[in-house]
């Protein structure tokens, strides 16, 4: 045989020695960074990674907790006014019977006993409606708001300071602190000299 077929094998009686044995092992494991430079930038990275994930978690969490006071808030504002529209068209009901009162209290023929009896039925009403929180807008002889306020017109006066309600049409209420229904009012002016 020549030389370059022959395989040089070389057996220790001892067995594998320690060198031979950690190349095999290393070889086997996962590539470790070369550098302590290397596991320091790693951790930096990780440490930003965590800041950055705890920041968004506290985003969200303070996100969420609105999320619950604003649901709370709107719920609680929705079985506040949930009674709003049946309340308006009550309103109109209450109005008659205001009418009524006043228009019998002049007549000297109307039963007493009839105009007692809407008095207690108008004083139920609004029994009910002070329940609800609706309350009545108190508009005369107070400045205009047309927050509050609907002008049907306007009177030229000396009685009243400009922009003054004068009269109602028909009453205004609120439901809490919302307003239900607008005052229909008559405002003052200023009387102009015409010479």
């Amino acid at each position: 045989m020549t030389d370059k077929n022959k395989i040089d094998i070389s057996i220790d009686s001892d067995g594998p020695n320690e060198e031979t044995t950690d190349k095999c092992e290393m070889k086997n494991e996962t590539k470790i960074p070369d550098t302590i430079e290397e596991l320091k930038e790693k951790l930096k990275n990780a440490e930003l990674e965590a800041k950055q994930s705890y920041e968004r978690f506290l985003r969200v969490s303070a996100d969420f907790e609105n999320y619950k006071k604003r649901s709370s808030r709107e719920v609680s504002e929705f079985k506040k006014y949930a009674n709003e529209s049946i309340l308006s068209e009550l309103l109109c009901v209450m109005d008659n019977l205001e009418r009524a009162i006043n228009s019998s209290a002049t007549d000297e023929k109307v039963n007493s006993c009839i105009v007692d009896g809407v008095k207690i039925t108008l004083n139920e009403f609004k029994k009910v409606f002070e329940n609800y929180g609706v309350k009545p807008i108190e508009s005369l002889c107070k400045p205009f708001d047309p927050n509050f306020h609907q002008a049907m017109m306007q009177e030229e006066t000396d009685e009243h300071p400009e922009n003054t309600v004068m009269s109602e049409f028909q009453k205004g209420y609120t439901i809490h602190d919302r307003l239900l229904r607008p005052s229909m009012v008559v405002v003052s002016k200023a009387k102009t000299d015409n010479k």
